[in-house]
């Protein structure tokens, strides 16, 4: 599904993206994990097209979208949920999820299976995503995101400052949503048992380069959690 090659990041004289080269298999979830500061964000807005890429290929499917403008990559079928959730805090629950039917026709609806996941979001429509509890801006903002029909989902920390009923509602979204098998899922994230618990295949992070990859059921024997130890 994603194909990244030999990838190279660069701020000012520090090279934060090493040689990064990896592959998204379709219908699989992907978990990216490492410590703060390892460069996973920069990887992810590299892959959006918010970072222009120094050097290296990035192809999603056949297309190499390298130098492709972000607006592209979502039109091809990348769903992307930033860290942070950045929703509109001014805009309805409602606009904010049509926000993703941007690249749709002017006649596009919001998907209902996404009120069948989040039924919070059908309740609060009318309100503005600011009035929303941190935990309900995250499932607004992965709403958003399946509201364009991806094929490939990345999420950079979704269960970042997110009270615990609401992990499981994201974790049984993302499952949901890769056992269909239609969708690609790259997940970035810190809380070791989450990723765990959805990874088929896992890459560590550290300083900038993949250190460690392998199947998801076998991260305990992998020494996955000492890795991202502090």
């Amino acid at each position: 599904m994603l194909k990244v090659t030999e990838l190279n990041q660069y701020y000012g004289g520090s090279h934060i993206l090493r040689n990064l080269s990896f592959e998204i298999p379709a219908g699989k979830v992907t978990t990216l994990l490492g410590r703060n500061g390892v460069g996973k964000s920069t990887l992810l807005r590299s892959l959006m097209g918010v970072v222009p890429v120094a050097t290296g290929t990035v192809k999603f499917g056949d297309t190499d979208i390298t130098h492709a403008a972000p607006y592209l990559r979502v039109r091809s079928g990348i769903g992307y949920v930033p860290q942070g959730r950045e929703i509109f805090p001014r805009l309805t629950v409602e606009e904010n999820l049509r926000m993703g039917l941007a690249s749709k026709p002017g006649s596009a609806q919001v998907p209902a299976f996404i009120f069948e996941m989040f039924p919070v979001l059908k309740q609060m429509m009318g309100r503005r995503g600011g009035d929303l509890s941190g935990g309900q801006q995250q499932q607004l903002a992965i709403g958003r995101a399946l509201a364009a029909g991806p094929k490939l989902l990345v999420l950079d920390e979704p269960t970042e400052g997110i009270q615990p009923s609401i992990i499981k509602d994201i974790e049984r979204c993302i499952r949901t949503l890769a056992s269909s098998g239609e969708m690609a899922i790259l997940l970035v994230e810190q809380y070791y048992d989450f990723a765990r618990s959805l990874a088929d295949h896992y890459l560590v992070m550290e300083r900038g380069e993949i250190v460690k990859r392998g199947a998801g059921p076998d991260m305990d024997r992998d020494g996955v959690r000492d890795l991202l130890a502090v």
